[in-house]
């Protein structure tokens, strides 16, 4: 029995490093919602700049950051580095687009295959357009990508990590269906410090009809 775990870690590890995760980000669309989801290219510098640092206040309490302080890079350098992480298949950003202008972002990171099959996701959106609904439904149309789409990295489970005051995105995750699963302490550096963060999930097998559809579904009650 003993042989038999041990190769079974081992063929999870050879999976999890594979070279064949390579993510393709599709343009993504929903018939029932106005916004849309698409990669970010090296012509987005002025849009994307434009609302990013407009909204800096307003989202600055929220806005996690890496407590070692590394170095700045610039918007192209940025968007590389995306490109380099779909390359290798361990994270992705969305520009969340609305009548044909940036209007938030949302990420897929973390992305760990083998045994779990699993992502951590991100999102903002521009304080003009906050009450639209387009958070929840940019999470709902990601979420199926992620784990329903042949096309798309087929993971079985979606992380959300909220501050616990975070009203706003913790109404986005109940929106969409999400299970809470509790309190991690001192799990993301925010502001300076390390702070507690309210965990939800989404996994596959919560899909059937799809989130974006059964969101579509509830709004137009």
């Amino acid at each position: 029995m003993a042989t038999i775990k041990a190769v079974s870690v081992f063929q999870s590890i050879k999976e999890a490093f594979k070279l064949d995760h390579q993510i393709r980000p599709p343009r993504l669309t929903h018939p029932g919602f106005p916004i849309v989801l698409r990669p970010l290219t090296m012509d987005d510098e002025d849009g994307w700049n434009e609302v990013r640092w407009r909204n800096n206040d307003w989202l600055a309490p929220w806005e996690s950051g890496d407590p070692m302080r590394g170095g700045s890079i610039t918007f192209n350098q940025w968007v590389q580095r995306q490109r380099r992480n779909e390359q290798h298949g361990v994270g992705v950003i969305f520009a969340i687009e609305y009548q044909m202008r940036i209007v938030g972002q949302i990420s897929l990171g973390a992305i760990a295959y083998g045994a779990m099959r699993t992502g951590v996701v991100g999102y903002w959106v521009d304080q003009r357009y906050a009450g639209h609904g387009f958070a929840p439904m940019a999470l709902a149309m990601l979420a199926d990508w992620a784990l329903g789409d042949p096309f798309g990295p087929a993971l079985h489970r979606l992380e959300i990590a909220i501050l616990p005051d975070n009203a706003r995105s913790l109404a986005v995750v109940r929106k969409v269906g999400a299970h809470h699963e509790g309190l991690r302490e001192r799990y993301m550096y925010v502001n300076g410090q390390w702070r507690d963060h309210v965990t939800f999930a989404l996994l596959a097998e919560d899909m059937r009809q799809g989130f974006a559809a059964r969101l579509a579904a509830a709004s137009s009650r």
